[in-house]
């Protein structure tokens, strides 16, 4: 797919993609550049369960609320997987960052 650029450095992103991504007309936009591609980038403003901005922590380049985090490892259990229980005294392991806590054991 092919865009023209006008006169003042501006294209127009297709329908297709803006909804495919979720653009909507105001949202910022990133630009980088990795090699030579120009990379447009859709910052996430909340947890991308749920939207929430409080308690925000990256978990494999995504943004995740504290709450979505536990309620995630206490999923894990119920899947009969090995996560231990988590009491209130450890309840910094959800808080920024995650490091290495495995949620859901999805492999993505």
């Amino acid at each position: 797919m092919a865009r023209k650029v006008d006169d003042l450095g501006r294209i127009v992103l297709p329908v297709e993609m803006r909804r495919m991504f979720g653009i909507q007309p105001g949202d910022e936009l990133h630009i980088a550049v990795d090699g030579a591609c120009i990379l447009l980038h859709k910052p996430q403003a909340g947890c991308v369960f749920c939207a929430g901005v409080e308690g925000l922590a990256t978990y494999r380049d995504k943004l995740v609320c504290r709450s979505c985090a536990r309620d995630l490892l206490g999923l894990d259990r119920v899947a009969g997987g090995s996560q231990p229980q988590i009491s209130e005294s450890q309840g910094d392991l959800v808080d920024p960052p995650l490091g290495d806590v495995e949620l859901g054991g999805n492999s993505r």
